[in-house]
């Protein structure tokens, strides 16, 4: 059996991954704060394997303890080919340095970053000496690479995790690996993430308006046709390691 885990599966991006892979009868577990009943209602009328396992990622404790019982049910099971989809990720804090607050600034780099590297090595791990084939794709964006007033820790944290998806290949393939990584960045979607950057203020993001036409013109993308796009390249078995995918790249 092809298994998939989804972090922040329960809307956007991570919901529409899971309900594709639903269809393609791979089984699906989903890891985030809550459970999307439309993902667990279309698994039981598909007859197909789900899972939700609830998580606060911005907890490192939480994370390894429940990846580890994560890791340890899916490895007695003997999977074909394991999906990892480190999707879920938080924009705030937004504003400008010198103006931020701890908290925000600690989870934002736990969920975007620090999850991702700790339930990397952790799947990495088990599935050599498994023998298991694995994809881990994650989910990154363009402001990994440009910077954007307002978004300081949501920038670096995106560019660490490119740094980590690229460095992790070049690891594997010097020990002539066959598992796979590889990052998205999936453009402006039409989620619940827009719809917190356009509740900031103009003094904290002075790109705002912009957001706010991106909405009122109809030009974000649909989770969906992202979604899509993401799992047709995964199921193909063409995705280059190491690569850092532009949505444009696939649709």
């Amino acid at each position: 059996m092809r298994y998939a885990i989804i972090t922040g599966a329960s809307k956007g991006l991570g919901e529409a991954i899971a309900k594709r892979l639903l269809m393609e009868e791979i089984a699906v577990i989903s890891v985030s704060r809550t459970e999307n009943e439309e993902i667990k209602q279309l698994a039981a009328e598909k007859g197909n394997y789900y899972k939700h396992y609830s998580c606060n990622l911005s907890i490192e404790e939480e994370v390894q303890e429940i990846f580890m019982l994560i890791t340890h049910y899916i490895f007695l099971e003997n999977p074909e080919e394991i999906f990892l989809f480190n999707n879920a990720g938080v924009i705030e804090p937004i504003h400008t340095v010198g103006n931020l607050d701890q908290t925000p600034i600690i989870r934002n780099i736990d969920v975007n970053l620090i999850a991702p590297i700790l339930i990397t090595n952790l799947f990495l791990k088990k599935a050599q000496q498994a023998n298991t084939s694995l994809q881990v794709i994650n989910i990154t964006s363009g402001a990994a690479v440009r910077s954007i007033e307002g978004w300081s820790v949501y920038c670096s944290a995106k560019a660490g995790l490119n740094m980590f998806t690229q460095t992790v290949a070049l690891e594997q393939a010097a020990a002539k690996s066959t598992h796979k990584i590889y990052a998205l960045s999936p453009g402006i979607m039409d989620t619940k993430m827009q719809e917190t950057i356009r509740s900031s203020s103009n003094e904290a993001f002075k790109e705002l308006g912009h957001f706010k036409e991106f909405k009122e013109k109809s030009l974000l993308l649909p989770p969906e046709k992202v979604a899509n796009a993401l799992v047709d390249l995964a199921l193909s078995g063409e995705a280059e390691t190491g690569r850092i995918y532009n949505v444009n790249d696939l649709i």
